[in-house]
């Protein structure tokens, strides 16, 4: 069992984290329960912010909201003096009314319609980041009705494949994403860009994937991007001033998985991005980076109550909990792995192999495969780690299901940040079927 920051096993066997029993969190706030470890989030914003401040490298650390967005979690990123990347007008909204810093938005997306980008201007954020010729030509009009200069990012596609799930591969060649460097659409965008008032085009944009464990991928693409401005500059005189190198920095969810110090990521892209600004004989650009699941994916744990139990004998045994697909949708989406114990009995030696099913009514609502765990009963809680990304922010109403609270931990203090769904919730937005006119 591998346990991931404050977590710890209490004096009653149970699992802590933050300082506060999760067995207690269940029963006061009822199960599914997303619970986060404040001070891992804090460790890892400023694993990545303190690199940069130690090399002397000027740089933004901009939290991707897209892995985990409420307003308390935005105030969090604030208070670690990090810069903020959303990819929707509900993520511009969430940062906007937790009163997060408009210049330090960063606002992403491959179809941003004209409402949302006309929210971002108005409300001045730091940056757009331009996804396709579509975009430019929307924002251009954006701009010119509401007779403003906007600074933008081009996002590009360096045709680096990064080593991960082939769902959550963005930066190769045929992705939805970015003007592509290779057959002339990101020469065509720089043109476009540079030639319009509209625009203060600071840089560029690459993403080359997600959990990714190694930093080639990064230098590979930062190479491509400093030969196409290399080409740009002596073309068209234009030197960026800001490269971003997206995100993607991988975490360990299970014992497979090994990665390496975030810091690690963050020592080599500078190391790149100092040689070739020195070959082109070019100011370092400031370095932006876009860490989204490496700051919350580890600091979440998800505590379910277990619930009915089916033995297939010579096969396998189901123990079914109270939450699943609705909660932690990546198993279903992208068999994603997980590990998990039970919170109340963590010490107890294992004396089982099971498999952990939702309560959906789907055959694919399966949160783990083949756990091995203490014989288990509806008296136990289940702790599955590291579902700090992409659980609440994917999360569902399938079944008609109400959606998990949030809770936050640190320093033995607990604070409830999410409510808990309610069926009144579930109907709030609907509306009756239209009365018959009586003749």
């Amino acid at each position: 069992m591998y346990l991931h920051g404050t977590s710890k096993v209490n004096g009653n066997g149970h699992l802590e984290i933050g300082g506060v029993d999760s067995v207690s969190l269940a029963k006061k706030y009822g199960t599914p329960l997303y619970v986060y470890d404040i001070a891992l989030i804090r460790e890892r914003a400023r694993s990545f912010r303190d690199t940069f401040e130690k090399l002397n490298i000027k740089a933004q650390v901009a939290y991707a909201s897209k892995a985990f967005s409420t307003v308390a979690m935005v105030q969090l990123v604030e208070e670690e003096g990090l810069s903020l990347d959303v990819v929707s007008g509900g993520e511009l909204y969430t940062a906007l009314s937790a009163g997060f810093p408009a210049d330090r938005i960063h606002f992403h997306g491959n179809n941003k319609s004209y409402e949302e980008l006309e929210m971002a201007i108005k409300n001045n954020i730091g940056c757009i980041v331009v996804d396709n010729f579509y975009e430019l030509s929307l924002l251009e009009q954006v701009c010119l009705d509401n007779q403003v200069k906007v600074p933008i990012l081009l996002r590009v596609t360096p045709g680096v494949e990064a080593h991960t799930h082939d769902y959550i591969t963005t930066g190769q060649e045929d992705s939805k994403f970015g003007f592509d460097l290779q057959n002339g659409q990101a020469d065509t965008a720089i043109e476009q860009a540079l030639a319009s008032t509209a625009f203060n085009v600071l840089g560029i944009h690459s993403h080359i994937g997600s959990q990714i464990f190694e930093t080639t991928g990064f230098v590979l693409a930062a190479e491509k991007m400093f030969k196409k401005m290399k080409e740009w500059k002596d073309k068209h005189g234009f030197i960026p001033t800001v490269l971003n190198l997206g995100g993607g920095f991988g975490i360990r969810y299970t014992h497979e998985d090994d990665p390496i110090p975030l810091s690690q990521y963050v020592e080599a892209i500078i190391e790149e991005v100092k040689k070739h600004s020195k070959e082109l004989d070019m100011d370092i650009p400031e370095i932006w980076i876009e860490p989204g699941r490496s700051i919350v994916g580890d600091a979440g744990t998800t505590l379910y109550s277990i619930g009915s139990n089916k033995e297939v004998p010579n096969i396998r045994k189901y123990l079914s909990v109270d939450g699943g697909m609705t909660d932690n949708i990546r198993p279903a989406l992208y068999q994603a792995k997980y590990e998990a114990v039970l919170a109340n009995r963590v010490n107890d030696g294992n004396e089982e192999t099971v498999s952990i099913a939702g309560k959906c009514c789907e055959s694919g609502d399966m949160l783990i495969w083949d756990l091995d765990l203490p014989k288990a009963t509806s008296d136990d809680i289940l702790a599955v780690f590291c579902t700090g990304a992409y659980g609440y922010s994917m999360s569902n109403n399938y079944n008609r299901i109400p959606r998990p609270p949030v809770v936050f931990v640190e320093n033995g203090e607990d604070h409830l940040v999410v409510k808990r769904e309610s069926f009144d919730d579930i109907v709030r937005l609907d509306m009756p079927l239209k009365a018959k006119v009586k003749k």
